[in-house]
């Protein structure tokens, strides 16, 4: 399991205080209105950053943070991540899952039989869509759907799967 959760990317700076422009990695972009520290990926190390300005514009969130003050300061940090503790994470419902514990999952057939691993989630408009990489390395796509996703095993590390008729063609 991931210590840190990704929120964020740094996509540009924003004026001349110190202000960035994020676009949001998370499904809760109100979420940075309560956000009291994250954690910037600096790609050398990471850096304990305290949010004290959110604004929202368009698809992007603008932040201001405590530790910087002018455009010299945070420039450097576009195109980095921008991350969370599990402490400060959003609280998930039950059958509700991050993507980044959902990554690397042993994925088996109702059958108990070995299918592949979870190598990535495809958010659609309606609904998800899980990315298994076989031994072979060919993919195949699961609809993240209760017909074909059947189990989801945290603590084994296991996510059990009902093949469709059609979905190996």
């Amino acid at each position: 399991m991931e210590k840190l959760l990704q929120v964020g990317v740094i996509s540009s700076t924003h004026g001349i205080k110190g202000e960035v422009k994020v676009f949001p990695t998370t499904d809760e972009v109100s979420r940075f209105k309560r956000l009291k520290e994250v954690w910037l990926d600096t790609g050398k190390e990471q850096m304990l950053l305290h949010p004290e300005g959110v604004k929202f514009f368009k698809q992007f969130v603008i932040l201001k943070f405590k530790e910087f003050n002018n455009i010299n300061d945070i420039e450097a940090f576009k195109g980095k991540s921008l991350y969370v503790d599990r402490k400060n994470a959003v609280p998930l419902r039950k059958n509700e899952y991050f993507i980044a514990d959902l990554i690397g999952l042993a994925v088996v057939t109702e059958d108990g039989e070995s299918f592949g691993t979870m190598k990535d989630v495809i958010q659609t408009g309606a609904n998800d869509v899980y990315v298994v990489e076989r031994e072979d390395g060919s993919e195949v796509l699961f609809p993240a759907i209760k017909e074909c996703i059947l189990n989801i095993d945290m603590e084994k590390c296991c996510m059990t799967v009902h093949i469709m008729d059609g979905l190996l063609d």
